[in-house]
Order: structure tokens, then sequence, then C-alpha cells
């Protein structure tokens, strides 16, 4: 399978992967960690969409789209300096170390093409953008599930052993729990 995994700069295609059904529909658009706490429950509605348009237009864009051999965009992953997510005051993923790393949150693959490793290619496209854009290091915070089935609502956030087969290795527990299981903060050097 091809699988391009380029820089989202296409509103529409952010939209198919993160936006609601109904527009003005309430949903997250992969905010909740991007912008601060308080503006993300403030929007409501259209205003969550028109925000992401505004990210998207923002150089580095919000994260990275795939794309399958025929131009259809199949996946997304959320990827940004930690400094402008909500990550960098986060009391329960702890900080490494002072270098202004970049931070992947959000994976998600379009239904009808899960199960077919586009959650690899996502994962490696994350990395290099990141490291085109001068990261010195990127970081995740998947769930360590030890193989069981994590809950398809909350398997965004990827799994220890994704992050692994990409190159990450563990930097830190956190005090966060998703789905039941702890997530561990994992790091790749990109110097």
């Amino acid at each position: 399978m091809t699988i391009e995994v380029s820089p989202a700069t296409s509103f529409a295609d952010v939209a198919t992967m993160v936006g609601p059904k109904r527009p003005g529909a309430t949903v997250c658009w992969c905010l909740s960690y991007r912008i601060p706490s308080r503006e993300n429950l403030a929007l409501r509605g259209t205003d969550r969409g028109d925000r992401v348009k505004e990210l998207v237009r923002q150089k580095p864009p919000p994260g990275v789209l795939a794309y399958d051999a025929d131009g259809e965009v199949v996946g997304w992953a959320a990827v940004h300096p930690r400094a402008d997510t909500s990550f960098a005051g986060n009391r329960k993923i702890p900080h490494v170390d002072d270098l202004e790393v970049w931070s992947v949150w959000c994976i998600r693959v379009r239904p009808g093409h899960r199960g077919t490793g586009i959650s690899h290619h996502l994962l490696r496209g994350a990395v290099e953008f990141a490291r085109q854009n001068g990261a010195p290091a990127i970081e995740g915070y998947p769930v360590d599930n030890g193989g069981e089935k994590v809950d398809l609502t909350m398997a965004y956030v990827g799994t220890r052993a994704l992050f692994e087969k990409a190159g990450f290795t563990i930097a830190a527990d956190t005090a966060s729990v998703l789905n039941g299981f702890p997530r561990v903060l994992m790091r790749l050097d990109l110097r």
C-alpha cells in the first residue's frame, strides 16, 4: 500500500479527519491539547472549525495528513512544538528537561482503513515533519497497554508498541491514565 504523509495544509482534509459529521456539532477537532483549556471549553459549534482553519493557515500547520494512492485522505496526526500545547503546563505528564521538544498526541485513521499500518506511516511522517521544522526531539504520550485492546475512542494517543516500532524509548512515567492504562512519555532524539 502506498501512503504519502504531508503537512496538514488542507482544511477540508483536516475536517474530514477530525471534524463532525454535522457542521454545528461541538466535537474535539483535535483542539483539546493544542489550545489553552479555557479557549477550548469556550469554543462551541462552528467556532471550533473556524479555529482549526486558522491553525491550518499557520506555519507550521497543526499536524500531518496521510493520503492513499488515489489521493484520498486516510489519516491524521497532531504534531507541534510542546510549548504551543497544553502539555507545556500539564501536571500529569512531566517535562524530562528543558529541550524545545515537539509533541505528537493524536493519531487517527479513517474507518475502512484501520488495521493497514497507516498509523505507522503517520507517526513516521510526524517525526519527519518535526525534524524538518528543526525539532531537536519529539515526544509522544501513548498508553502502555501490554498488548491488550484499547477502546477505539481512546486509541488516538497510540500505544507504547507503536512508538517503540518508530524508534521512541520511554523517557518517563506519567501520572496520566487513559482507558484504564497508564500513559508513558516516549521520546525520540532528532539531533
